[in-house]
């Protein structure tokens, strides 16, 4: 190689280093958080398969959270700047924690009822019997506080026409609830995916006493403080665009999507990831619309009504659709593949949710 040849190459490796430096230099920093479900899996998706870093973000994702309680303490603390919770959000808000819910990482925006990803699983032995709620009378059954889980239990009890009184509610976190149906401390336990299907897997005997049912609406956003959240619509926008292209490889790609989930929920198998992905893509729908103020608004009622809740609050005040709306206009194809909104749950600029 002549020296002007070796200056040449010399000057176009340092020209693409430059260009590299510059283009990670551009991108917008954001620390995400997560929880430890499969209905979570769409945020590190975006961050594998590089769609942060086409939407111009440069994403640091935190461990996963047991529960979204401990999904907002972070947040709180400044671990994070955005999370993914449900039920939590509501005693946060009433606690004095200003969240903005800006986007769902899994519901849906179609119908009211929504909760395909969750399951109640009981020990064999246990006397409860499969498809019959009444048999939970009396049980020890295990549930997150504050969390989905918590609500869907509450939400079968009163279908079986039994109250919270009728059996014993244990407080546990999801990735404890195998080990203690096996060590026989409780005799059922309700929570979402992929938990009931681990424990299917694991406890002998173990039977699925009901999945789904749509006793719910399924409550799942993309939440951030209000502060910060207003000073960083353009990186919000961002950010929803890429989990919404995600979302929709997800759905088109469930079992790498499962892949994915085991390299971020310890101890997730794949055969456990690939069954409850299944289930899972029924509900990554990232749209907001009318349903979605109605599902935060039911899970208020319901929790108020049986006296866990003291006080409630206005949704319209903690729900921001700006960003989304903008995101499902300006990139319709990531939501081509799923139904219409229908037109009386459609919403725009300026929505006001009236129950």
């Amino acid at each position: 190689m002549t020296l002007r040849m070796l200056m040449r190459t010399l000057a176009f490796a340092a020209a693409m280093l430059a260009g590299a430096t510059a283009h990670a230099q551009a991108l917008v920093k954001l620390k995400a958080g997560m929880v430890t479900g499969i209905d979570q899996i769409g945020l590190p998706i975006a961050l594998e398969r590089g769609f942060f870093e086409k939407y111009g973000l440069d994403v640091t994702i935190a461990r996963p959270y047991a529960t979204g309680v401990d999904a907002l303490n972070a947040l709180q603390s400044g671990e994070n700047e955005i999370v993914q919770v449900g039920v939590p959000m509501i005693g946060a808000v009433l606690r004095g924690m200003d969240l903005v819910a800006l986007g769902n990482y899994s519901g849906n925006s179609t119908k009211m009822g929504s909760d395909a990803t969750m399951a109640l699983i009981a020990r064999g032995d246990s006397g409860i019997a499969k498809g019959d709620l009444k048999s939970l009378r009396g049980k020890r059954i295990a549930a997150s506080f504050g969390t989905i889980n918590h609500l869907y239990v509450l939400a079968l009890l009163e279908r079986a026409g039994l109250t919270p009184a009728d059996v014993t509610l244990v407080n546990t976190p999801p990735p404890d609830m195998t080990v203690a149906l096996l060590a026989k401390g409780i005799d059922a336990f309700s929570a979402w995916d992929p938990w009931p299907i681990v424990a299917q897997r694991d406890v002998p005997g173990a039977i699925e006493v009901i999945r789904g049912g749509d006793v719910i609406s399924y409550l799942g956003y993309n939440v951030a403080l209000r502060g910060w959240v207003e000073k960083n619509g353009p990186t919000i926008e961002k950010f929803l665009a890429a989990v919404s292209e995600a979302d929709q490889w997800m759905r088109a790609n469930p079992k790498q999507a499962a892949q994915v989930a085991t390299r971020w929920i310890p101890g997730l198998r794949q055969d456990v990831a690939e069954a409850a992905m299944q289930f899972n893509v029924q509900q990554a729908d990232r749209r907001l619309s009318a349903n979605n103020y109605r599902a935060m608004h039911a899970a208020q009622d319901r929790l108020f009504k049986l006296g866990i809740l003291k006080q409630t609050f206005d949704v319209n005040k903690h729900i921001e659709p700006k960003h989304m709306l903008k995101v499902m206009a300006d990139h319709p194809k990531l939501f081509s593949d799923l139904p219409p909104i229908p037109a009386a749950a459609a919403i725009g600029p300026g929505y006001v949710f009236k129950p």
